[in-house]
């Protein structure tokens, strides 16, 4: 695994935390409305500006050490290939963030009133599942090859 420089770790947290933020929280409208129509695409976007930030402080400032270094106790950087140093991070990312996120959204946008803990844990129990899925299977492998992509495209000129 090619260490990263800190603009494009950063770069990289921004377009992550975006691309789970809005699947996330299109599932969790989609959850709430009944099902998915094309109007959930649009209506994510309200959420967009509060959780994204927040996603992405989260990420840079705390969630990303930690879940390497918990990462790094499953798996070892160089001896292990790096399909499984990379989805035991992801993993870990998962673990730590959604618990965290699922909160945020329910106290934000829920209106759980005395009920916090009980639906935070249902949201949670609901969330977890279709954000490891989505990470590891779709949003993470699009994000990690968009940013190969754009290395190779920036080293070839």
């Amino acid at each position: 695994m090619p260490k990263k420089s800190r603009l494009e770790n950063i770069l990289f947290t921004l377009v992550m935390a975006f691309v789970m933020v809005y699947a996330m929280v299109c599932y969790n409208i989609a959850i709430d409305k009944g099902g998915m129509t094309n109007e959930v695409f649009l209506l994510a976007f309200h959420e967009i500006p509060i959780m994204w930030p927040i996603a992405c402080i989260l990420e840079y400032f705390v969630v990303e050490k930690l879940a390497t270094m918990l990462a790094f106790r499953l798996v070892n950087p160089k001896e292990d290939k790096p399909v499984f140093v990379t989805l035991a991070i992801c993993s870990m990312i998962v673990c730590l963030m959604c618990p965290v996120m699922s909160l945020i959204a329910t106290v934000l946008f829920a209106h759980p009133g005395n009920q916090v803990i009980a639906v935070w844990l249902q949201k949670f129990a609901l969330n977890f599942p279709m954000a490891l899925c989505w990470q590891i299977f779709f949003g993470g492998v699009f994000v990690r090859n968009l940013f190969t992509w754009v290395k190779k495209a920036i080293h070839h000129k």
